[in-house]
């Protein structure tokens, strides 16, 4: 353990090691894209994606190797048992922080499927993560603007067709998705100005799942839903990488998805699209209420 270093170090060395790690798992990943691009046949898909997927799982454990070294982090975790590492998985989580990745990487690695998250189309630009994510399969959406839409009426609903499509590549292999439902990172100034219900949280958007589940049908083993709470404040990614998170509490719970869920549609039918908004509401108003005792208990220890 080195957390007896001074933040400023334990800073620079985590940053030099997470480098160090990325670029170890990156010139692999560069090499069977190679491959796949040359060799871009159907048969030899299902093969790049196991590939793939085991190197991104080695990184995830060369990250928790010096998360180890630099960290001194007290883990409450509870839930997450019977976790099957050749199911099909849809988790979301509460979304706080760029930590909260690196938590449910961590929590999850070679116990489920490699975690796929929904992320902006624009990310595909990132210098060498952008090509991971690519070779990975995760689903890039594009998001359009209230008023983007309003000029463009034809262009709605497009991220949930990206979406779909993704899906239907995630039936080939065990996979998990992921996706923060509320879209983005909780701060107080989005969560007043939306008018959010809830004292945590922001409100959930569930037109991704809703597909997810419908591309997916009875495939999915089921919803895991996710809770993470930081007792000490919500940290920025520089006060993860210099070992100032003390207390990271991680819930787990397995919601069994109701089957009519995967033959419903979600676009077109208004009264199960109600219906299914009220089931998502009800998992966040939950959520909202865990995370106000988990804060509570955790101030009193």
């Amino acid at each position: 353990m080195l957390n007896f270093l001074p933040s400023v170090v334990l800073l620079m060395l985590a940053w030099v090691l997470l480098f160090i790690s990325t670029i170890l798992c990156f010139i692999p990943i560069l090499f069977f894209v190679v491959l796949r691009v040359i060799f871009p046949f159907a048969v030899l898909r299902k093969i790049y994606t196991s590939i793939f997927m085991a190197i991104a799982e080695g990184w995830i454990t060369l990250n928790k190797g010096w998360m180890k070294l630099t960290q001194k982090t007290q883990w409450d975790i509870q839930g997450g048992e019977d976790l099957e590492k050749q199911g099909w998985y849809l988790v979301t989580s509460n979304h706080q922080s760029w930590v909260d990745i690196f938590v449910l990487q961590s929590i999850f690695n070679r116990k489920i499927p490699f975690l796929k998250f929904f992320i902006k189309q624009e990310l595909i630009r990132v210098p060498v993560m952008g090509i991971c994510w690519w070779a990975l399969d995760f689903p890039f959406m594009k998001r359009y603007t209230k008023a983007f839409l309003k000029k463009h009426p034809e262009m709605r609903g497009k991220d949930l067709e990206a979406t779909k499509k993704a899906c239907e590549r995630f039936k080939l292999i065990p996979t998990s998705i992921m996706n923060f439902l509320e879209g983005t990172r909780f701060t107080q100034e989005k969560h007043d100005k939306q008018g959010s219900p809830f004292n945590y949280l922001l409100k959930p958007k569930s037109g991704g799942i809703a597909f997810a589940m419908q591309s997916m049908g009875e495939q999915l083993n089921r919803l895991l839903n996710v809770t993470i709470v930081y007792p000490d404040g919500i940290p920025t990614f520089s006060d993860f990488l210099a070992g100032k998170v003390k207390r990271v509490i991680v819930r787990i719970e397995q919601v069994r998805i109701p089957e009519k869920y995967f033959s419903a549609d979600y676009m077109n039918d208004q009264v199960f699209r109600a219906e299914f908004n009220s089931w998502v509401y009800n998992l966040w108003r939950d959520k909202d209420q865990l995370i106000g005792k988990l804060l509570s208990d955790a101030n009193k220890v």
